[in-house]
């Protein structure tokens, strides 16, 4: 079904009732390669068995989490074979430090459809409230569907953000597992383009992929114990474009400056790709 922007945009989805234990934060931030240093007394605060620090990046997953099957890229107007969808942009906005395990509701609705010319992107906004009726988060996503532009729709921003011209003020390396994206899956991502060979090489690529939101959450904890002591209540938004791929295994640089009395700026890039100029490096930008 073509996409009918006239339909798409503005339509509000179904709310979405869910809960989450701290178990479920652990395995979600084991999942982002949390412990690994096992004695780390900063790591294992995001493992702890009762109250873990959580990352502002869990709200991404949490109405998810418990999920076994793959995505269906099906709203008002749209229609999209997986295949062919890629996350393009994450943003999420905590009002406060998220809690351990609580239940909440999320509303959500189709922001933006803009026509690429040779794709489309679908951008999705959420709200998210506890059982009160307070504010947990917010957030704003955006996906590329490749093949499925040329509706006749608005082509939107195309913004850039430049990075400072000067060195970083933190320059880390983190190692992702060959099996990060097998273990991520059971955060409630089971998009088969993240484990499946033939699917991945149907799809365009050579191999499965990092899940986005995975890699998003590595940057965000890399970041955060770099930066901040692994004190993940200090983090009060994080955001991206997910500007190429990694492949389980890779190294991811992150690179990091300080822009303000409580910004950040940060781009990450592959490290085995850095003289491979046919795979971009750099994978996640701020966006």
């Amino acid at each position: 079904m073509p996409i009918d922007p006239g339909v798409a945009v503005g339509a509000e989805l179904p709310a979405e009732d869910f809960s989450w234990t701290a178990s479920d934060v652990q395995l979600y931030q084991l999942a982002l390669g949390a412990g690994g240093a096992p004695t780390d007394p900063a790591q294992l605060g995001y493992l702890d068995d009762v109250a873990p620090l959580v990352l502002p990046t869990f709200a991404t997953v949490a109405a998810t989490f418990h999920q076994v099957a793959p995505p269906a890229v099906s709203f008002p107007g749209i229609d999209i074979d997986l295949a062919k969808v890629v996350h393009g942009t994450q943003s999420v906005t905590v009002h406060r430090p998220l809690p351990a395990s609580g239940s909440a509701r999320q509303t959500s609705r189709i922001a933006e459809v803009w026509d690429k010319g040779k794709a489309a992107v679908i951008v999705r906004e959420y709200t998210t409230a506890d059982e009160a009726g307070e504010p947990l988060w917010t957030a704003r996503s955006s996906i590329f569907a490749r093949g499925e532009g040329g509706f006749g729709g608005e082509r939107g921003p195309s913004e850039k953000a430049e990075l400072p011209d000067r060195e970083p003020d933190y320059d880390v390396t983190t190692a992702t597992l060959p099996q990060q994206a097998l273990l991520y899956r059971l955060c409630g991502d089971r998009n088969p383009l993240h484990s499946d060979p033939d699917f991945a090489e149907a799809a365009g690529f050579p191999a499965p992929i990092l899940h986005g939101l995975c890699t998003f959450g590595i940057v965000c904890r890399t970041v955060t114990d770099a930066v901040l002591g692994s004190d993940a209540a200090r983090v009060t938004g994080f955001g991206a474009k997910f500007a190429g791929v990694v492949f389980p295994g890779e190294t991811l640089r992150t690179r990091i400056w300080r822009t303000g009395s409580d910004t950040l700026q940060i781009t990450a890039s592959v490290v085995e790709r850095d003289d491979a100029p046919a795979l971009a490096d750099v994978v996640l930008s701020h966006s």
